[in-house]
């Protein structure tokens, strides 16, 4: 059971937030918290897998909780979820220690589906941020066609579905797996490529041109 600890001031998202994830069988809401200040206290106090942190609140934003939390030991990992899709906070966020930055309008099945994947230590960002982020980083990258010689057909498929921002239920759909082997084949993924997480994967998808930017399904 993944334990998670939602930070939002607004009491109405706080509860459709707790609602929606504890409707999930492996998801548990564990404490609510209505500000910054008060997500790291209750962090400390009930030891959540993972954070659900909203950015702008009271006494303590977001950022600085998230920055607060990771420095814990045996910190949880933190996914902010937003109304603001400003590249600011993305970057901030990342650089606070988040594990994935998700806007408030995504469906619950993508958002229940990215608490999953961050509490697993993976990264994970809403499309319309990745692909600001990829339009950024192809220009500095380096390329290595080498490293797509060592994946199967069917894990160069995941790799190109990642980088269409697919989440791993997605993948399971549109390649007819069970999602547990999708989990499968995206560590082996990572592993062959030694790729940090998801996020970087995503980025080594556009290099390789697996994905063109402005062309990627949901991305």
């Amino acid at each position: 059971m993944i334990r998670v600890l939602v930070a939002d001031d607004h009491a109405l998202a706080r509860m459709g937030l707790t609602a929606m994830l504890g409707a999930q069988p492996d998801l548990e809401v564990v404490a609510e918290a209505a500000d910054g200040l008060a997500a790291v206290e209750e962090t400390r106090r009930v030891r959540p897998h993972i954070v659900l942190m909203d950015i702008r609140m009271p006494r303590l934003d977001g950022i600085e909780a998230t920055r607060r939390i990771r420095a814990l030991p045996d910190a949880p990992a933190v996914l902010v979820l937003t109304t603001f899709d400003l590249d600011q906070y993305v970057y901030d966020a990342l650089r606070a220690g988040a594990g994935g930055f998700l806007l408030k309008d995504a469906p619950p099945g993508r958002l229940a589906e990215a608490v999953r994947t961050v509490a697993e230590g993976h990264s994970i960002l809403a499309p319309t941020v990745t692909r600001r982020l990829i339009e950024r980083f192809l220009t500095i990258a380096p390329r290595d066609t080498e490293v797509l010689a060592r994946l199967t057909d069917r894990e160069r498929e995941v790799l190109t579905l990642i980088g269409q921002g697919r989440s791993n239920a997605e993948i399971a759909t549109d390649l007819l797996l069970a999602e547990g082997t999708v989990k499968t084949h995206v560590s082996r993924v990572l592993m062959k490529t030694g790729l940090r997480d998801r996020v970087a994967a995503v980025v080594f998808a556009y290099e390789q041109g697996l994905v063109r930017v402005g062309s990627a399904g949901n991305a």
